[in-house]
């Protein structure tokens, strides 16, 4: 990988949450590094194909990436306002698709599935809020 490929695979890990190809471009330009929005598409699309990289489909229908935190085919649980995710393997979704494959007259039968709501640290924050005026 190229000096910027690296800054772009650093910067992703760096985050630690899914992020959008001009969020990233945006905060590797606040961090000094030149970089164009292409390189960023370009090198976000080949960590992904490496493996190094989970992509989702936002709520919005963006395609957001994060550094990959296992090889093992999993799911994410991502919230929608702090984005914070969480890996799961979930048995049960892994048998409904192979079953319905299977029912179908379906082979190699591949899916992606990510779950949005709110985590508990924001639902805290959310349930928390002062009372208005007189209350």
């Amino acid at each position: 990988m190229s000096g910027r490929q690296n800054a772009i695979r650093d910067s992703l890990a760096a985050s630690g949450s899914f992020l959008c190809a001009k969020d990233l471009y945006g905060r590797l330009r606040e961090a000094g590094i030149r970089v164009g929005l292409t390189t960023v598409y370009r090198t976000l699309q080949l960590l992904a194909a490496a493996g190094c990289a989970d992509v989702v489909i936002r709520e919005d229908g963006q395609r957001a990436y994060r550094a990959c935190g296992g090889a093992a085919h999993h799911h994410h649980l991502i919230c929608r306002h702090c984005g914070y995710t969480a890996e799961v393997r979930e048995a049960m979704l892994e048998r409904w698709v192979a079953e319905a494959g299977r029912r179908n007259g379906f082979t190699d039968v591949t899916h992606v599935a990510e779950a949005f709501g709110t985590c508990p640290s924001c639902s805290a924050h959310r349930t928390a809020k002062p009372a208005g005026p007189g209350g």
